[in-house]
């Protein structure tokens, strides 16, 4: 067993949970960044990062990483962290594929005593029906006696600056007791707050996949009250500002659920379910709710344009917002193309402005050309998708400008006054 003063760690993936692992690993051991992405390399070598996560000065601070593409790098080292994507496929149904290709290019890095852990979001026990076969077939060693696992869920919460990797606590977990004590000892090297060391990787597994599942089924609760508060004629903002007042109230809003997160996750606590003869029912409902939400805001807003005598087959309707979430220019599972698609069946035309996505990656993913620059009094509606600074810096004023004078804002996140815009959920 390697102790942890001779570490020397490799991270499998540079995005929003590799990169700041690399960074906080680096200022304590022998750190490798490796990235199948020759781009991604190139750009953190000089201290740019895409995802707007982390500073320049904070990447170049880190003076024992080195960013590589090269797999012969990974051979120097004996602890390897994997953090690539587990997305799902067009049939919700988990797509291993990123977590596979990790694991088959960690393999072939394998010395004896090795330590794996694995970051990426998974059901319970994929880490050890999935990921160690293939590690153990390219590696020709064997799993518990050559080489070992372990899983700590990843916490990362894109484009917040108070949560930070070093100051949230870590979950960790370790094939053998022994093991799970080693990872736990490493990850304290650079947790600020803690670290909470759980008996089994499944527990570890299940920790994440669970907190998310949690959240997505109470945001549906909430996607219902606000439907159900439309109906009764009720602002549902003001219900939740009344509802704060209790001390136990719960934080939660209604709103879109995108990103690799909260809107996937529990498809894959949903399929292990199902493997095992369940039915999630309750985690099942949520997810359709959550993913009704865009068709739910479409036909609000087609319904108040013909109360205003727009006709919907001739007008324009402008997004602000692509990205999953505010201040982050991540579009994984961005719903704001989702609204779209519905507004397209009732004729609407529809234009983006997002001044934190990458152009290509949306045009790429999904065929959408951002606007450069919004034309004014151009538009018959225009929705508030992602509360972004920007669109709050400009306010409400200046948003309006870009419509004609017979318009609707739909100010989806509740960013502005209810007495300024014509809906919100």
């Amino acid at each position: 067993m390697n102790t942890v003063k001779n570490t020397k760690i490799g991270v499998i993936g540079t995005g929003y949970v590799g990169l700041p692992l690399a960074i906080a690993f680096g200022h304590k051991f022998p750190t490798v960044g490796f990235d199948i992405n020759q781009k991604r390399i190139n750009e953190l070598k000089k201290g740019i990062d895409a995802t707007k996560e982390v500073s320049k000065k904070e990447i170049l601070a880190s003076k024992q990483l080195l960013f590589s593409s090269e797999t012969a790098d990974l051979e120097k080292c004996n602890f390897f962290v994997i953090a690539v994507p587990t997305p799902i496929d067009d049939f919700k149904v988990p797509d291993f594929t990123p977590l596979i290709s990790a694991s088959m290019l960690v393999g072939k890095a394998l010395k004896r005593d090795a330590v794996v852990v694995y970051e990426s979001t998974v059901y319970p026990g994929a880490t050890e029906e999935i990921c160690v076969p293939v590690l153990e077939k390219e590696s020709k060693l064997k799993f518990n006696k050559d080489f070992f696992v372990g899983y700590s869920p990843e916490r990362i919460n894109p484009a917040d600056k108070e949560h930070r990797v070093e100051n949230i606590v870590k979950v960790t977990s370790g094939s053998t007791p022994a093991v799970g004590k080693y990872i736990d000892s490493v990850y304290q090297q650079i947790i600020k707050v803690g670290t909470f060391l759980v008996e089994n990787i499944k527990t570890a597994e299940a920790c994440k996949v669970v907190e998310n599942t949690q959240r997505d089924l109470n945001i549906a609760f909430m996607n219902e009250i606000s439907i159900l508060m439309e109906k009764l004629g009720v602002d549902t903002q003001e219900l939740l500002a009344a509802m704060k007042t209790k001390w136990n109230a719960l934080n939660y809003f209604p709103g879109l659920v995108g990103g690799h997160c909260i809107g996937v996750d529990p498809y894959y606590l949903i399929h292990k379910a199902y493997s095992l003869g369940l039915d999630m029912k309750i985690a099942r409902s949520a997810r359709v709710v959550n993913d009704q939400m865009t068709g739910h805001i479409a036909k609000l807003l087609v319904a108040k344009m013909c109360q205003k005598k727009i006709n919907p087959g001739t007008s324009r309707v402008l997004i602000l917002g692509v990205t999953f979430k505010e201040n982050c220019p991540d579009i994984r599972n961005a719903r704001s193309f989702d609204i779209a698609n519905e507004l397209v069946e009732f004729g609407v035309k529809v234009d983006f402005f997002d001044p934190l996505a990458n152009k290509e990656e949306v045009q790429k993913e999904y065929g959408v050309s951002l606007l450069e620059k919004v034309k004014m009094g151009f538009y018959d509606g225009i929705i508030l998708a992602v509360a972004h600074d920007q669109f709050k810096k400009w306010g409400i004023k200046k948003i309006k400008k870009n419509a004609k004078k017979n318009h609707v804002i739909f100010d989806v996140k509740a960013i502005f006054d209810k007495k300024v815009t014509d809906l919100r959920l």
